[in-house]
C-alpha cells in the first residue's frame, strides 16, 4: 500500500470584524483549501506554510492549537493523509499560482460551506470555524 501525506491550512482573514475564509478553485475543478505533498525532511507546519506561499503568495501565521486530519483511499493501492491547520493572513491580497489554481474567493462561513466541493473538507472547515469562534 502506497502512503501519501499532504499538509495545508484553512486560511482566514478578519475584515470588518468578520472571519473570511480563503477557498481555492483547483485546476482539477474542485473548491478546497491550500495544501500539498510533504517534501523531504519538512515538518507538517513547514509544508503547510510553503504550500500556502506557493499557491497564494500569502505569508500566514499558523495556529498550532488546531490540527485535523483527513484520511482517504484515492485508489485501491494508496492511502492519503491530509493534515490541516488554521492560518491567519493579515492581508487579503492573493496571487494565485496559475499552474495549480484557477481562482479564489474570500468567503463568509456559510458561503464557504456552500462552495467547498468535498464533504470531508466541509467537516474540516466546520472544525476550524468552531475553533476560531471559541477563541473570540
Amino acid at each position: 500500500m502506497i502512503k501519501e501525506k499532504s499538509c495545508g491550512a484553512i486560511v482566514y482573514h478578519i475584515q470588518n470584524g468578520e472571519i473570511l475564509y480563503l477557498i481555492l478553485r483547483h485546476k482539477a475543478g474542485h473548491w478546497a483549501f491550500s495544501k500539498g505533498h510533504v517534501e523531504s525532511n519538512e515538518t507538517e507546519v513547514e509544508t503547510a506554510l510553503r504550500e500556502i506561499k506557493e499557491e497564494t503568495g500569502l505569508l500566514v501565521i499558523i495556529d498550532h492549537d488546531f490540527r485535523l486530519t483527513n484520511k482517504y483511499q484515492p485508489t485501491r493501492h494508496s492511502i492519503k493523509e491530509i493534515v490541516y491547520f488554521i492560518a491567519r493572513s493579515d492581508t487579503d491580497k492573493v496571487i494565485v499560482q496559475d499552474t495549480e489554481i484557477d481562482s479564489f474567493c474570500w468567503c463568509l462561513y456559510n458561503e464557504a460551506i456552500d462552495l467547498i466541493t468535498y464533504e470531508n473538507d466541509k467537516k474540516i472547515l466546520m472544525g476550524a470555524d468552531k475553533h476560531l469562534k471559541k477563541q473570540e
